[in-house]
C-alpha cells in the first residue's frame, strides 16, 4: 500500500500530474503530514443550471473516519509549482483513489483537470482552480460536493518532488506506449526562464526513466490524439511501473525518502498512519487495481468565457464513481 502511495504522488506530481499506496510517503516526516482538512468551509448554493451537476446531497463531512484495516479513499493533488505561479497553484492531476487494506484492491479514477463544475468556494469554473481558492480542503470539498463522496485524506506532490522521488529508488523501468514529441514542453525546472518552452521526445517501447524523463512522459500535454486523457492513462501506467521499485522499499528508506521530497509534498495523514501502509505494501497485485479515466461518453468538449472545457455527464459519473466510491 505504502507502495502505491508513493506511485500515486508520482501520477500526481506528473500532472501537474497521483495515490493509493505509498503516500509519497511520509514524506518530510514531521513538516509535510499531519495537516488538517478544513471540514468547515462555507459552501455556496450551487447554481446546477450552468454546470448541469446535481445539487450537492447530505455534507460528507459527517462522515466517520474509516477504523483501522476499513477502506478509506484518498485525493492526490500534482501542481506545476514553479517559479512564475509565485506559490499559487492549480492542480494539473486530481486522482481519487480508494483503497481497502482487508482485500488488497485499489481503484484509481482521473478527475479531468478541465472538468466544468461548481467551486466549493463560489461560482463555476475548472475543477483545477479549487486548489487555486481554496488549497487542499478547497479541493477536498469541490470534489465531495460534485461526485458526492466522502475523502479521508489528501495528498499533494508538486514537480520536483515527484522528480527527486523517481530518482531516490533508482529510476523506474515503463513500456512507453504513448509516446511523446512535445515542441511546447514546459521549461520550468532549469532556473533559467519559468516562461520558456523545450523540445521533448520519448519514443515508444520498453526504457529506463530517470525522474526527469519520467515527468515528461506523464507531464506533456501536446502531441498525443487523447489531450488530457491519454496523459491520465500515461499518469496511472508510470504509478504502475513505479510500483514494482515502491515494493521493495522499507522503513529504513524513509529517511532518505523525506529528504528527497522535502519542501514538495504535504498529507493530512499522520506518521502513524502512513506507517500502518507498510506491512502491506508488498502485497497489492497488479490485477487487483482498478483504473478508471473519465473520457467521452463521461464528459464531453464544450465552450465557456472563451475558453475550452470539459462538460461533466453527471448521469454517467456519478453510477460510475459510486461502483468503487461510496455515495452520501
Amino acid at each position: 500500500m505504502l507502495g502505491f502511495l508513493i506511485a500515486f504522488g508520482f501520477v500526481l506530481s506528473g500532472a501537474v500530474g497521483a495515490l493509493a499506496y505509498f503516500m509519497p510517503a511520509i514524506v518530510t516526516a514531521i513538516q509535510d503530514t499531519g495537516h488538517t482538512i478544513d471540514r468547515d468551509i462555507p459552501t455556496p448554493k450551487a447554481t446546477a443550471a450552468a454546470s448541469s451537476a446535481p445539487l450537492p446531497s447530505a455534507s460528507a463531512s459527517a462522515t466517520a473516519p474509516p477504523a483501522p484495516g476499513q477502506p478509506f479513499t484518498v485525493l492526490l493533488l500534482g501542481s506545476d509549482n514553479d517559479a512564475k505561479f509565485g506559490g499559487t497553484v492549480l492542480t494539473q492531476s486530481m486522482i481519487l483513489a480508494r483503497v481497502n487494506p482487508t482485500t488488497k484492491q485499489v481503484v484509481m479514477e482521473s478527475i479531468p483537470r478541465d472538468l466544468w463544475v461548481p467551486l466549493s468556494s463560489g461560482g463555476n469554473a475548472k475543477i483545477d482552480a479549487a486548489y487555486l481558492h481554496g488549497g487542499p480542503s478547497g479541493a477536498v470539498a469541490t470534489v465531495e460536493e460534485d461526485f458526492h463522496i466522502h475523502i479521508d485524506h489528501y495528498a499533494w506532490i508538486g514537480l520536483l518532488g515527484l522528480v527527486n522521488l523517481i530518482n531516490q529508488v533508482g529510476g523506474i523501468d515503463v513500456v512507453a506506449t504513448n509516446p511523446v514529441m512535445d515542441d511546447f514542453y514546459p521549461a520550468d525546472l532549469s532556473g533559467k526562464d519559468p516562461y520558456g518552452y523545450e523540445r521533448v521526445a520519448v519514443l515508444p517501447g520498453p526504457q529506463h526513466m530517470s525522474g526527469v524523463q519520467a515527468l515528461m512522459y506523464v507531464r506533456s500535454r501536446h502531441g498525443d490524439l487523447r489531450s488530457d486523457f491519454g496523459r491520465s492513462q500515461r499518469q496511472q501506467q508510470v504509478l504502475l511501473a513505479l510500483r514494482a521499485k515502491a515494493k521493495l522499499l522499507g522503513i529504513a528508506d524513509l529517511p532518505d525518502i523525506a529528504t528527497a521530497m522535502a519542501n514538495d509534498f504535504s498529507t493530512d495523514m499522520s506518521i502513524p498512519e502512513i506507517a500502518s501502509l507498510l506491512p502491506i505494501a508488498s502485497s497489492v497485485q497488479l490485477q487487483n487495481v482498478k483504473q478508471v479515466i473519465l473520457s467521452s461518453p463521461y464528459t464531453s468538449n464544450f465552450e465557456v468565457d472563451n475558453e475550452l472545457a470539459l462538460q461533466p455527464n453527471w448521469n454517467l459519473i456519478l453510477p460510475e464513481t459510486h461502483l468503487y466510491f461510496p455515495a452520501v
